[in-house]
C-alpha cells in the first residue's frame, strides 16, 4: 500500500492511470487462437482446452443430464438466497423497459422509438478460482427481459469437464437456452465466428481476464458488438473522519479478492483515517481465504490525503472509477457532484457486496476510466432502438419545402427530388 498526503492537481493524472497490463505476447497469442477458431471450428476449441486449461472434451454441449444434476449441490439456503437475488435483479431491470410515446413533430409528421431485442447474444462467464455464478444472474435475467430468442453461454469446465453447479443452475433459473464448454479467448472466438456446434452470435458480453478482453476487442474491431471495454475491478471509497475503518478497509479487501491486478483506492479528508485503515487492513487479512491473491492486489493500493471533500470528489471523477463507496457524513449530497463512476455506493452500510450479489443493480460495469463515456450493463445493453416517422400529405406539405431547401443547399438534388414529385402530385391532385 503506498499513502500519499495533499498530491498537487497536476499530479492526479499520473495518480488515475491504471498499470499496463497488455504485453505484445499477449495480442500475439490472442490472435493467433483466434484465427485457429475461425478456421478450424471446434476441433480448435477442443485442442485449446487442453492447451489452456487442461481438459480433454468429447463434448462441448453441457446435456440436459448434467443441468438436472447440478440442482443436487445446490442446498435449499443457497437456491433460497439465489431467488430473492434474481427477484432484486428482475425488478431493476425490468423498471427499465419504457414504451416511449409518439411523438408529432409538427402537423402530420409522428415519430417514435422502439426497443427491438438483438435476437442472439453470447454471454461469457469465467470459470477459475471464483465461478462467478453471479455474473450469470446479472447478464441472463436482462437478457430474457429485453426478449432475446437465444442466450447461449460459454464457460470453462473443471480438470474432470464438469461445469460449476452453482453456475448451471443459475443458468436454468434465468432462461439461457444453451450452454457450452470454452473458456478464455477461443470462447469469445467461437461465439463471434460461429463453430460447428456453437452458434454465431450478435453481441458478447461478460468479464474476463486480459486474454478474454483481448479477444473482446478484436472482434468489436471486426464489427461484431460487445458490451464494453473491461479490465481489472475496481473500487474507490472517499470517506470523511465519521466512516468506520472497520467498514472501510474490508470494502477495498473485498474488490481486492478479485485478483492481482484489482485497483483499490481510499481518498479522504481527515489523516487519522489512513493509519486507521491500513491498520485494519493488516488485521482483517489474516482471516480471508484468498489472502495471497489480495496482498499482491494490495502492492497498487493508494491511500490519498487531500484538503477537503469537494476534492475528494473531484478526484473520483477524474479517475471514474467502476465502483464508487461515499462513506462519509450527508453522502448523499456528496453523490449528487458524480460525474464519472459505473456503480455508486451511498452511505457507511452501502458495500459494494451487495451490489456485486444481489441489490438489483447491474454489477458488469466499466473499468479502467471508461466509466467517463460508458455506462454499466442494463436492460438496453440486450435491445436496439428502431425508430420510426410516417408523414401524411399534411406533414410532407409542411416540412417539403424546408428539405428541398436543405437538400438543394448540400448539392443532394436527388433528395430535393424526392420531395419535389410528392409535393408536385399533391398539387395535380
Amino acid at each position: 500500500m503506498k499513502t500519499i498526503i495533499y498530491p498537487p492537481r497536476e499530479s492526479w493524472e499520473k495518480l488515475c492511470r491504471r498499470p499496463a497490463a497488455d504485453t505484445p505476447e499477449v495480442d500475439a497469442s490472442v490472435q493467433s487462437i483466434m484465427s485457429r477458431v475461425r478456421s478450424e471450428g471446434d476441433r480448435a476449441v477442443r485442442d485449446l482446452s487442453i492447451k489452456y486449461d487442461g481438459v480433454n472434451l468429447n463434448e462441448l454441449k453441457v446435456t440436459e443430464s448434467e443441468m438436472e444434476n447440478s440442482l443436487r449441490f445446490i442446498t435449499p439456503e443457497l437456491k433460497k438466497a439465489l431467488s430473492i437475488a434474481k427477484e432484486n435483479i428482475e425488478k431493476f431491470h425490468g423498471s427499465q423497459l419504457v414504451e416511449e410515446k409518439v411523438i408529432e413533430t409538427q402537423p402530420g409528421i409522428k415519430c417514435r422509438r422502439k426497443n427491438v431485442p438483438i435476437e442472439n447474444v453470447g454471454l461469457y462467464i469465467p470459470g477459475g478460482s471464483a465461478p462467478l455464478f453471479s455474473t450469470v444472474l446479472m447478464l441472463a435475467i436482462p437478457a430474457k427481459i429485453a426478449g432475446c430468442r437465444r442466450i447461449i453461454m460459454c464457460t470453462p469446465p473443471d480438470k474432470r469437464g464438469k461445469v460449476n453447479p452453482l453456475i448451471l443452475y443459475s443458468a436454468m433459473i434465468t432462461g439461457v437456452t444453451e450452454i457450452f464448454k470454452a473458456g478464455g479467448a477461443q470462447a469469445v472466438a467461437a461465439m463471434a465466428y460461429g463453430t460447428e456446434i456453437i452458434p454465431r452470435v450478435d453481441k458478447i458480453f461478460g468479464p474476463g481476464n486480459r486474454f478474454v478482453t483481448r479477444a473482446k476487442e478484436i472482434v468489436q474491431a471486426e464489427g461484431i458488438a460487445i458490451d464494453m471495454p473491461a479490465g481489472p475491478s475496481e473500487v474507490l471509497v472517499i470517506a470523511d473522519k465519521n466512516a468506520d475503518p472497520e467498514f472501510i478497509a474490508a470494502d477495498l479487501l473485498a474488490q481486492a479478492e478479485h485478483g492481482p491486478d484489482s485497483q483499490v483506492l481510499l481518498v479522504t479528508d481527515h489523516e487519522p483515517m489512513l493509519k486507521s485503515v491500513s491498520g485494519e487492513i493488516m488485521k482483517q487479512v489474516k482471516n480471508i481465504q484468498r489472502k495471497e491473491i489480495i496482498l499482491k492486489a494490495l502492492e497498487n493500493c493508494l491511500l490519498i490525503l487531500l484538503a477537503d471533500r469537494n476534492k475528494c470528489i473531484d478526484f473520483s471523477n477524474l479517475y471514474a472509477p467502476e465502483h464508487l463507496i461515499i462513506n462519509t457524513s450527508e453522502a448523499a449530497i456528496l453523490a449528487e457532484k458524480v460525474i464519472n463512476a459505473g456503480s455508486v455506493f451511498i452511505g457507511e452500510y452501502s458495500c459494494e457486496s451487495a451490489g456485486d450479489y444481489a441489490s438489483g443493480p447491474n454489477h458488469t460495469l466499466p473499468t479502467n476510466g471508461f466509466a467517463r463515456s460508458f455506462s454499466g450493463l442494463s436492460t438496453d445493453s440486450f435491445v436496439k432502438k428502431i425508430t420510426f416517422q410516417e408523414l401524411s400529405s399534411t406533414g410532407i406539405k409542411n416540412i417539403g419545402p424546408v428539405v428541398q431547401k436543405m437538400a438543394e443547399a448540400e448539392s443532394l438534388y436527388g433528395h430535393k427530388n424526392a420531395v419535389t414529385v410528392r409535393l408536385k402530385r399533391l398539387r395535380n391532385d
